[in-house]
C-alpha cells in the first residue's frame, strides 16, 4: 500500500497554551510522514519545546485592543500577514491550515480562506477565543477540547468535533503509570504552579495556608512551587520558618517528572494545565485567573470540579484559611485523593493528537509536489468519509452566544 506525504500549516499565537497543542499535532503529522510548517509571532518562534523539524515563519499580526486608535495599524498588519501567508501557501501548497488561536492565526486563516485551502481551528478552552470566534464561520471544522463550548456562533455546531487538547509526549507517557498513592503518615507531595510566569497570589496564599496546618501535616509536606523570581526569597524564607520542605524555582524544565510524583496540584486552570492533569490523572485545587478573557478559566475548571476531580476556588475566596481547610481534608482522607485522581483520569482525552491528525488529514488532497512513500501497512488508510464519520461520532460542543 502507498502512503501520501502531504503538507500542513499550523498557525498559533506565541503562548504555551496555543503552541503546546500545535507542537503535539506537528509531531503526530510528522510521524505519519507529512511535512509541517508553523506560522507564529516572534515570541512563538523562540518558545521552548518547538520540534526541530518544524520550520517557523514569523508574520505580522495586529493586536486589537479596546482603543479604536490602534485598529488601523492592526488591520494593516493583518493584511500584510495575510499577503505573506498567501505567498507561503503558493510555495508550500498545504492540504490544510490549522489555527490554534491567538492573533497570528488570524492572517494565516484569512489567507487560507482567500486561497481556497481547507481550514480547521482548534479551541483549547471551554469558551471560544476571540480570533477563533471571528473565524468560526469561515473554517471547515472546529475541534474542541470540551463537550460544551461557550461563544460558539449559531449554526456552527455541525462543524464541531470533540477532540480534546493535545499534550506533550513526556506528560502523556505518565498515563501508563498508576497514581502514586500517599501512604498513611508518609510524604504528601504538592505541585504548585501558576503558568509560565508564576502567579503572585499563589506565592502569597499557599505558604500562609500551609503554615496554618497542624504540625503533623506540615511535617509530611513536600512542596514543589514555581514562583516569580522576585518572590523566591520571601517564599523560601516562609517555608523555612515553618519547617516545610520545599523546592522553589521560577521555571522547571522537567515538569513531567515532577508531575509524576505529585499527589495534589494547586494552580491556575489554563487549558494546557487541565489537559495535562486529566491526561495523567491528578487531583487539583484550581484557582482560575480572574482576568482571563471571558473568564474562560472558570469555565475550564468546571468539568473537573463537577466530576469530583478538583476543587475550584475563585481567587477572592482563595485565602490561607480556606486553603488550609481544603488541604486538611485531603490529607486526612487518602481515599478521597485516590478517587479524585481516578475522576481526573476519566476526564482525560489522551488520544487528542491522534484524533486531531485524523480530522486534519480528512481535508484536501495531495499537492503536486508531494512525494509518494511506499511502505507496507496493515490496512488501507481510511477514506475522508470514514474519517469524517469517526469524528462525527464524537459528542459535539454546544453554542452559547452572548
Amino acid at each position: 500500500m502507498s502512503t501520501v506525504s502531504r503538507h500542513f500549516v499550523l498557525a498559533a499565537g506565541g503562548t504555551g497554551g496555543h503552541l503546546t497543542p500545535a507542537f503535539a499535532l506537528a509531531q503526530e503529522l510528522e510521524r505519519r510522514g507529512h511535512r509541517v510548517a508553523l506560522i507564529t509571532d516572534a515570541r512563538g518562534a523562540a518558545i521552548p519545546g518547538k520540534p526541530d523539524f518544524l520550520e517557523s515563519h514569523v508574520l505580522p499580526a495586529g493586536r486589537f485592543t479596546g482603543n479604536p486608535l490602534g485598529w488601523p495599524p492592526a488591520l494593516a498588519a493583518v493584511w500584510q500577514g495575510r499577503s505573506l501567508a498567501r505567498r507561503l501557501y503558493r510555495r508550500f501548497a498545504p492540504s490544510a491550515v490549522v489555527g490554534f488561536g491567538g492573533y497570528p492565526a488570524l492572517p494565516a486563516l484569512l489567507a487560507a480562506s482567500a486561497a481556497g485551502v481547507p481550514a480547521v481551528i482548534h479551541e483549547q478552552n471551554a469558551v471560544l477565543g476571540r480570533v477563533n470566534r471571528l473565524l468560526a464561520g469561515r473554517v471547515d471544522a472546529i475541534a474542541t477540547a470540551y463537550p460544551q463550548v461557550r461563544r460558539l456562533p449559531a449554526g456552527a455546531a455541525a462543524k464541531v468535533h470533540l477532540i480534546g487538547n493535545p499534550v506533550r509526549a513526556g506528560v502523556l507517557a505518565l498515563r501508563q503509570e498508576p497514581y502514586p498513592v500517599p501512604e498513611a503518615g508518609g510524604p504528601l507531595r504538592l505541585l504548585v504552579t501558576g503558568g509560565s510566569q508564576g502567579a503572585r497570589v499563589l506565592s502569597q496564599v499557599v505558604p500562609e495556608g500551609l503554615a496554618l496546618l497542624p504540625a503533623a501535616v506540615k511535617a509530611r509536606l513536600r512542596v514543589t512551587q514555581q514562583c516569580r523570581p522576585e518572590d523566591l526569597d520571601s517564599v523560601r524564607a516562609r517555608y523555612a520558618a515553618e519547617g516545610i520542605e520545599a523546592e522553589l524555582a521560577s521555571f522547571f524544565e522537567d515538569m513531567a517528572a515532577r508531575l509524576a510524583g505529585t499527589h495534589l496540584f494547586i494552580g491556575r486552570a489554563g487549558a494546557s494545565t487541565i489537559a495535562e492533569l486529566t491526561a495523567v490523572g491528578r487531583p487539583a485545587i484550581l484557582v482560575p485567573l480572574p482576568i482571563a478573557t471571558d473568564d474562560h478559566q472558570t469555565v475550564n475548571a468546571r468539568e473537573m470540579a463537577q466530576a469530583g476531580a478538583a476543587r475550584a476556588i475563585a481567587q477572592p475566596a482563595f485565602t490561607p484559611a480556606e486553603l488550609a481547610r481544603q488541604l486538611a481534608e485531603w490529607a486526612a482522607e487518602p481515599e478521597a485523593l485516590i478517587a479524585a485522581a481516578h475522576a481526573a483520569r476519566q476526564c482525560g482525552r489522551p488520544d487528542a493528537a491522534r484524533d486531531l491528525a485524523d480530522l486534519v488529514e480528512g481535508f484536501g488532497g495531495a499537492p503536486i509536489q508531494d512525494v509518494i512513500r511506499v511502505k507496507p501497512t496493515p490496512a488501507a488508510k481510511p477514506s475522508r468519509a470514514a474519517v469524517g464519520a469517526r469524528a462525527a461520532r464524537s459528542a459535539p460542543g454546544t453554542g452559547e452566544g452572548r
